[in-house]
């Protein structure tokens, strides 16, 4: 679980910027042209951004046959991000979640290949940091999936784990903390990780891109850091919650400034 995915083309690491999901009412006739049939969402949702976070597998599983159509749905260099299933985060002990990960990487997940971004392990608000369980926990984590490298971000929403030794911890098994823009959760990032996740989730209605394009270009200069210097690294970054509605403005604004 090393190493980034530098572009063949330009020998540059990956920037990936999109929204949670592609199916939300509000989105059409704004993010949506007037019309468009639900069935072309995803269709258009991925020419427009580079990657999309997939919530529905948090709270249902899906087949093979679903992984594959929205891989041959989205255009070459297109990724999803997964959340794993809550059945293997949303639990006391998290050293018996073995059984439950291989039926979630198992479901059908390498059938969108090239395509399958980092897995997203979202912990409840309530779960604290226990050394022990959480690194049980991680050392389940498998490095890989018919072959193809996995990369695990962890999302965790207790004010326990923002301590070093869970950077360390995280570091240790080759996953990545979830970086979280939020008045609710602690952020954190760890400088030395070999990708970056970040979930951007202080959108604002009465602000058309949610955050402010000053703002917006604050983290336009984050991501650049991230993937320049002398580590380059692949930067996932995700407009998602708070004022969802504007959430695929402020992917195209970052995108835009990107550019």
């Amino acid at each position: 679980m090393t190493g980034a995915a530098v572009d063949s083309a330009t020998g540059r690491p990956h920037i990936r910027v999109g929204i949670g999901g592609w199916t939300f009412a509000p989105w059409r006739g704004s993010f949506y042209p007037p019309g468009l049939a639900q069935a072309k969402e995803l269709h258009y949702a991925s020419r427009q951004l580079t990657a999309i976070e997939v919530n529905g597998t948090f709270y249902s599983t899906f087949r093979p046959a679903t992984f594959a159509k929205w891989h041959d749905e989205t255009p070459d260099g297109f990724m999803f991000s997964l959340k794993a299933h809550r059945l293997v985060t949303h639990r006391r002990v998290l050293a018996t979640a073995g059984d439950a990960i291989a039926r979630f990487v198992g479901s059908g997940i390498a059938q969108l290949q090239g395509k399958l971004g980092p897995i997203v392990w979202q912990f409840m608000p309530s779960k604290r940091f226990e050394e022990a369980d959480f690194e049980a926990f991680l050392a389940l984590l498998p490095r890989e999936v018919d072959g193809r490298r996995l990369r695990h971000a962890l999302d965790v929403r207790h004010e326990s784990f923002a301590t070093p030794a869970f950077i360390a911890l995280a570091r240790r098994y080759g996953c990545v903390p979830v970086c979280t823009d939020s008045e609710k959760f602690p952020a954190m990032a760890d400088p030395e990780a070999d990708f970056a996740y970040l979930r951007l989730m202080r959108s604002q209605a009465d602000i058309p891109t949610g955050y402010t394009p000053e703002a917006i270009a604050q983290w336009a200069a984050g991501v650049r850091a991230w993937t320049g210097g002398e580590r380059p690294r692949d930067v996932f970054v995700y407009f998602i919650n708070g004022a969802k509605e504007r959430a695929p403005a402020g992917a195209l604004e970052l995108l835009r400034q990107l550019a």
